[in-house]
């Protein structure tokens, strides 16, 4: 329905006349009116809720106060949203929730970033009014990923709202009633017993510091400290287009060359990549995919298809909870995080002549799940754990804080080299359907010997931020070992946020599915709404973010994964093949079906 075709009401706010279709929100009219009305279990992702009460204005002739996020507009409505009344209301509502919340504020993470704490300063709240009913509840560290504190938490919602809303997975709930009313877990059980992806989209929706990322900074200082290790970084195809949010940039700039000026600055002693293991990953996934295909076309063996990528470590979480018996469908290739670590270890250890025993792999991502994928006993491919810590944009953030550096003045610097050069596609692997779209440029050619027949590489069909997305390539003039697909379509799918891997899943588990390939990203927008990116995250900052992500892309000299000098060296000098027994044994995994409950 176009605007023209909305009935558009007449009401007055703070006496200012404005015209606006029905149906809106008290709290859409008023921005309109560029009128900012407080909120805190408010967020644009999520289902209107009413919770907090903080949103409450004053509408002419109504008996009480209403809560404007959950008020629709009526004709001739006279609302005020800052007479005496409200901001006496309002105060009284900021002070009741400090009273049942830990006011620890300088020891706090979110001290700054705190949504309450914002409003405690604009209303003035200096001292309480009610007496303190925090209580001191044990804080959860059970999970490698994420940290949550009871003692913090305001009852809002937001967090059990985005894990059932956005993420259809329902880890946390509200449990017991009135002053009882707590956020809980089935059974009440610790984080890392549930089935939690720790995708850490509870993370970035909470207002306070009751649910944060576990945090390895000081063991990440403590490491560029130490003068016996050789400490390598390794950094997100996401974290150079949100980083600048963590330093006071607006949303969206690309600071690919100031961010490894700032690592070498905090001391890291090889600032490396992930675009690269993203190229590498393009490289064998992409042959499993033709190998799948070969198997299945050609040759007409029993092969798992569609294949789905596997390079989100909360959407793997995820269907070794609730599809565990489709886990032959994911490709065996690790996520590029994972491919870095024993390369790292292996290659780049020898390369430069350090005993992996003193080297210390930190990745820098925009993933709370990366930190469980770490730790999975699976990942110790060179014999000793292949990353040793996970940082969040926001802690790298909180590090260069920490050092003083001026990001913003920094001169540009340039990846090292052996793992440090990448290609265009590794770049947008940090955008929902950027795995997809790498892979079908590199396979394409790979397959046919042509280039991808889309306009200057764009697969347009797979990007943007619909939950669900679908595109058909068609294969012409194969080459002749793979003469099977000789005029074929290639069908493909993208799906990001786990509720829409659930649609994709249940479409699968019916034998229903038409596609020979899926691409599936836990977070809604793909790595650039990750659950460890700046704060806030939502569509209008994950479209920026994601703009930005293919601009970088379509400024780089190399666009295919396969045209990476540095990915033709690892396999002439190490790797051999891809596909081949050097390649299983560091870059391939296996899968854990883990119970529903």
């Amino acid at each position: 329905m176009s605007t023209n075709d909305l009935k558009m009401i007449n009401v007055m706010i703070d006496s200012q006349p404005v015209s606006i279709p029905e149906n809106t929100s008290i709290l859409d009219a008023a921005k309109m009116l560029s009128i900012d009305i407080p909120t805190l279990c408010h967020h644009e992702d999520l289902c209107v809720a009413g919770n907090c009460r903080v949103c409450m204005v004053e509408v002419k002739g109504s008996r009480t106060l209403q809560a404007s996020c959950a008020t629709p507009v009526a004709e001739n409505m006279e609302i005020y949203t800052n007479s005496r009344l409200v901001r006496t209301a309002r105060k009284h509502v900021i002070e009741l929730l400090l009273s049942e919340h830990r006011g620890d504020c300088l020891r706090c993470y979110r001290n700054g970033s705190c949504e309450l704490q914002a409003l405690a300063n604009e209303y003035r709240i200096d001292q309480g009014v009610f007496i303190d009913l925090h209580k001191a509840d044990q804080v959860d560290i059970s999970s490698p990923a994420i940290q949550k504190d009871d003692s913090k938490c305001i009852r809002c919602q937001r967090c059990v709202r985005a894990c059932t809303e956005l993420q259809s997975v329902s880890a946390l709930c509200v449990a017991h009633k009135g002053a009882d009313m707590k956020i809980t877990t089935f059974w009440d059980k610790a984080l890392a017993y549930v089935v939690c992806t720790n995708c850490g989209q509870c993370v970035t929706h909470c207002p306070t510091g009751s649910l944060t990322e576990r945090n390895y900074v000081e063991d990440v200082w403590d490491a560029i400290y130490d003068p016996t290790k050789h400490v390598v970084v390794q950094t997100a195809p996401a974290i150079r287009v949100s980083i600048g949010e963590e330093v006071g940039m607006e949303p969206g700039q690309r600071v690919t060359q100031k961010l490894v000026t700032a690592l070498r600055r905090l001391g890291f002693d090889s600032v490396l990549d992930t675009d690269f293991t993203a190229d590498l990953t393009i490289i064998e996934e992409g042959h499993e995919l033709i190998h799948r295909l070969t198997k299945a076309l050609r040759d007409k063996e029993d092969v798992s298809l569609p294949m789905i990528t596997s390079c989100s470590p909360g959407w793997i979480k995820y269907v070794e909870h609730e599809f565990s018996d489709h886990l032959e469908h994911l490709s065996t290739c690790k996520s590029p995080q994972q491919m870095f670590g024993p390369l790292a270890k292996t290659y780049y250890a020898e390369k430069i002549g350090v005993d992996p025993k003193d080297m210390v792999v930190v990745s820098i991502m925009p993933c709370t799940a990366k930190k469980f994928e770490a730790t999975r006993p699976e990942m110790m491919a060179s014999g000793l754990r292949d990353v040793d810590y996970v940082l969040t944009t926001r802690e790298l953030g909180l590090m260069l804080r920490q050092a003083g550096i001026n990001f913003q003045n920094l001169e540009d610097g340039e990846y090292d080299s052996i793992l440090g050069k990448s290609t265009g596609a590794g770049a947008i692997f940090g955008a929902t359907g950027g795995v997809m779209e790498a892979a079908l440029r590199t396979a394409y050619e790979v397959v046919t010997g042509k280039e991808i027949p889309f306009e200057n590489l764009r697969v347009t069909p797979v990007r943007g931020l619909d939950g669900v997305k679908e595109a058909t390539v068609k294969i012409e003039g194969t080459l002749n070992k793979y003469n099977f697909l000789e005029g074929a379509e290639l069908r493909v799918a993208i799906g990001h946020g786990l509720t829409n891997a659930r649609k994709i899943m249940n479409q699968l588990e019916k034998g229903e599915s038409p596609y020979h390939f899926i691409e599936i990203m836990a977070c809604p927008g793909g790595c650039i709404g990750g659950g460890g990116q700046p704060i806030p995250t939502t569509d209008q900052i994950r479209l920026k973010r994601t703009a930005a992500i293919y601009d970088e892309d379509e400024k780089m000299q190399l666009r295919k994964s396969h045209e990476n000098p540095e990915i033709k060296a690892i396999y002439d000098d190490f790797l051999e093949k891809p596909l081949g027994h050097k390649s299983h044994e560091l870059l391939h995994t296996t899968y854990v079906k883990r119970e529903k409950n």
